[in-house]
């Protein structure tokens, strides 16, 4: 469940929704975008995990609280800035391979795949921290690739992304000072 509320508040905030609505506008076949953004957000989360699970037997509990902490603390600060706009591009691989392609390179590396990692190291079913990344990551770009860019342009996306900085950022430092036991 923390996963998939991670997941919602950094992509309300990322530039992956945008892309998405571009991909959704750009191609008829709707459903090709979904089926490619589903799994390049899945990889890019399982990958998150498997980062998580390297790191995890080096890591104390309180270590790995303070590590989510700081993976939820520095999602929210980086929100508070208006994402870059994605440039519209000429996509020539079609639906799929090149929605795949520009959700994975967007989302490898990126805020979400820490947040994952870092829950994957506190989880004792770790591929859960997967699963609920992805369905949380879904449940804002199905959205985003449905209603289209200039849809998602009408919705008030500078205080959704506000109210997303301002939550992972508090929840970040309260599990950072619980980590430190300091409350």
């Amino acid at each position: 469940m923390a996963a998939l509320v991670a997941a919602l508040l950094t992509q309300a905030s990322d530039r992956t929704p945008w892309t998405t609505a571009m991909l959704g506008d750009r191609y008829a076949t709707k459903g090709a975008v979904i089926a490619a953004t589903a799994l390049a957000l899945a990889l890019g989360n399982a990958l998150g995990v498997v980062g998580g699970l390297l790191m995890a037997p080096l890591l104390s509990p309180n270590a790995r609280d303070l590590l989510l902490a700081v993976a939820l603390f520095s999602g929210g600060i980086t929100a508070f800035w208006q994402p870059k706009p994605v440039k519209q591009r000429d996509w020539r691989g079609g639906a799929f391979l090149s929605s795949l392609i520009a959700v994975g390179v967007l989302g490898f590396g990126d805020r979400m795949q820490f947040v994952t990692a870092a829950l994957a190291t506190r989880s004792a079913t770790p591929a859960l921290a997967a699963v609920g990344a992805t369905l949380g990551a879904l449940a804002v770009n199905i959205p985003a690739i449905l209603l289209g860019d200039r849809a998602l342009r009408r919705l008030p996306t500078t205080a959704i992304r506000l109210i997303a900085a301002t939550l992972l950022t508090a929840v970040g430092a309260v599990q950072g000072l619980a980590a430190l036991r300091l409350i």
